[in-house]
């Protein structure tokens, strides 16, 4: 099973080093999340400009490959799934703190899983 991480918090949040090394025992891992913290963004995607797509090594998830874009979560799940391949699973998180209620509507972490969701890919997001 081929699984792409997302979330949030950025490429180096604990979170999603933890959620892409445990992901590791379900199959084949990925890792694409925004080079800064896109917290509360909702589901924007970024359309006036180009995005930048870089591999990351330093980001300590050892052999899983791990890139940072300057975009938002939703870019992110897009330009995985378009530069890297479809996965079978799209996983997001794990959050820095709680999206509740209507805060949903305003959740990078969400939004991930949301564009997971839209391109036909399971998705779920950990907060």
């Amino acid at each position: 099973m081929r699984i792409l991480v997302s979330n949030d918090d950025g490429i180096f949040s604990p979170g999603i080093k933890a959620l892409g090394l445990a992901m590791r025992a379900l199959g084949e891992v990925y890792v694409v999340a925004p080079d800064v913290e896109q917290s509360a963004v909702g589901h924007g995607i970024t359309v006036r400009r180009p995005l930048r797509f870089k591999h990351t090594a330093s980001a300590g998830f050892g052999e899983v490959p791990a890139y940072r874009v300057d975009g938002t979560p939703a870019d992110c799940v897009v330009l995985g799934v378009h530069l890297l391949g479809r996965p079978d699973l799209v996983v997001s998180g794990i959050n820095i703190g709680v999206n509740l209620g209507l805060d949903l509507t305003h959740s990078g972490t969400v939004a991930a899983a949301l564009e997971g969701i839209s391109l036909g890919i399971p998705s779920i997001a950990f907060s």
